[in-house]
């Protein structure tokens, strides 16, 4: 569940310039992929998000702020700008029929799971998280392994960048959807998972590896890697992939193909959805668009 649950920016000195071609990049080495051919008039650009980063390691790249800056509207996930829809996630957050993980945990896996959430003061109060979905107690737990002094979310940077050139924020799914997905996989097997996860707490070393491997692979911008992680996941929760990832794929490359023609978009969503076969980039490919990889490194020169 860690590769599945995890779901990451940016700022220029008054005496640097940054400049760039939109230049392909070979393999899948590129967060950032154009979207072409297949009738479009105008080109769209897809990118890979990680919900969570390290605040000095954040940066949207030179080309992603130029796919803002030229776009027509940009479509994260969710429309996180939709204040209404943000604030009634949270009510959706909780497991459906008052269930917490008493409910689901023998006294002493929930024993267990209480005195980590606790001691981590970072953390909501138990008393709420043990109300959660546990796959999102799960990614909290996660993310608060996390070793820096800030954390940054890619799509608050995003949508900064977006306000900034006046561009319109959509969503590709709703908050309802979304959460409803944690309510198609048994609610036993999701505390199950969050029980393992305090387990390997006692081998700190070996979780701190694998997340800071999948730090690594997101900032190498190395699609090929993150897609070898997720393959990798817990067969455990493998068995839910179609619903936590390829369906929602499937979902949304039927969308764009009734929104991109006569647009440029920038569609922003979690970089896990993009590498494999069953991946958006292939789902567009099949569809008949060409997808190439951008590069998108900021590059700094000195004014002369």
């Amino acid at each position: 569940m860690k590769k599945l649950g995890t779901g990451l920016l940016m700022g220029l000195m008054a005496l640097t310039s940054c400049a760039q071609k939109e230049e392909t990049v070979k393999g899948d080495k590129s967060l950032l992929w154009k979207i072409s051919g297949n009738g479009l008039e105008k080109p769209s650009y897809l990118f890979g998000t990680i919900h969570m980063l390290c605040k000095e390691d954040a940066n949207l790249g030179d080309n992603m702020i130029k796919a803002i800056k030229n776009a027509d509207a940009v479509y994260l996930e969710l429309d996180m700008d939709n204040l209404f829809d943000m604030l009634s996630v949270m009510n959706k957050m909780n497991m459906q029929n008052d269930t917490t993980l008493a409910d689901l945990l023998t006294e002493d896996e929930y024993q267990k799971v209480k005195k980590l959430f606790t001691e981590k003061s970072s953390l909501l109060p138990f008393s709420m998280v043990e109300k959660y979905k546990p796959l999102l107690a799960s990614a909290m737990l996660m993310e608060s392994t996390m070793v820096c002094d800030e954390q940054v979310a890619m799509e608050q940077l995003i949508m900064e960048e977006a306000k900034k050139h006046g561009k319109s924020i959509e969503g590709m799914e709703t908050t309802a959807y979304q959460m409803s997905i944690f309510d198609s996989i048994p609610y036993k097997v999701q505390a199950q998972e969050l029980v393992k996860m305090v387990s390997e707490e006692g081998k700190e070393a070996d979780g701190e590896k694998e997340l800071k491997d999948m730090m690594d692979a997101y900032k190498e911008q190395d699609l090929n890697k993150l897609g070898e992680m997720i393959s990798k996941s817990d067969a455990g929760m493998m068995q839910y992939e179609d619903i936590l990832l390829n369906n929602r794929n499937y979902n949304w490359v039927e969308k764009l193909k009734k929104l991109m023609p006569g647009k440029s978009l920038v569609v922003a969503v979690g970089a896990g959805h993009l590498p494999g076969d069953k991946g958006v980039i292939n789902l567009l490919r099949k569809a008949g668009f060409t997808v190439t990889p951008i590069a998108n490194k900021t590059k700094k020169t000195r004014e002369i």
